[in-house]
């Protein structure tokens, strides 16, 4: 049995980097990480949430929900009044309302695109199954077809005759 060629997913021990360009590729990566499980965190648990981080490179990040004065207020004085309580909400269900309508376009897109793709099939079928059909005829069915479309022709004189007499001027052209 052949071992394997990488050694797996390991727990990286958290040590400071030293190199500048690698802690600065790691603080960006681990970041956008931290942003993705934060957006799922508030979005799953309906939660207010803050994250305030300053870079290597003394920049600043922020990723607050609902409203950054609504979670500093939070922390400092533990009773936000109603009104920052309610833009708090509102804002929430906003979001929210805007995430169903998102996922329910993005339901239909999928929708229409698969009803597309299977008229277009279809259509292609469908004209190349008539000109096949028609090649592929022996004398019998020809036979066949060609008394069907006779019983048809003499159905609807009968009915253009019934037509014409009902009405008060008869056509002259009624014979086809």
């Amino acid at each position: 049995m052949e071992r394997k060629k990488t050694i797996g997913r390991r727990k990286i021990p958290l040590v400071r980097i030293e190199k500048d360009a690698n802690r600065y590729s790691t603080f960006s990566k681990r970041r956008s990480g931290l942003y993705k499980k934060a957006s799922e965190l508030v979005r799953e648990n309906d939660v207010d949430l803050g994250i305030f981080l300053s870079s290597p490179a003394d920049k600043e990040y922020a990723f607050v929900h609902p409203t950054q004065n609504a979670i500093i207020d939070r922390f400092m004085n533990l009773k936000t009044d109603l009104g920052e309580q309610i833009v708090a909400e509102n804002s929430r269900n906003k979001v929210n309302q805007f995430n169903d309508r998102l996922n329910e376009l993005d339901k239909r897109e999928e929708v229409a695109k698969e009803k597309f793709l299977s008229l277009s099939q279809r259509n292609k079928t469908r004209d190349k199954g008539r000109w096949e059909s028609i090649d592929h005829l022996n004398a019998d069915d020809v036979m066949k077809f060609q008394a069907w479309l006779d019983s048809g022709e003499i159905m609807l004189k009968d009915q253009l005759a019934k037509a014409s007499s009902s009405s008060q001027s008869p056509s002259e052209d009624a014979d086809i």
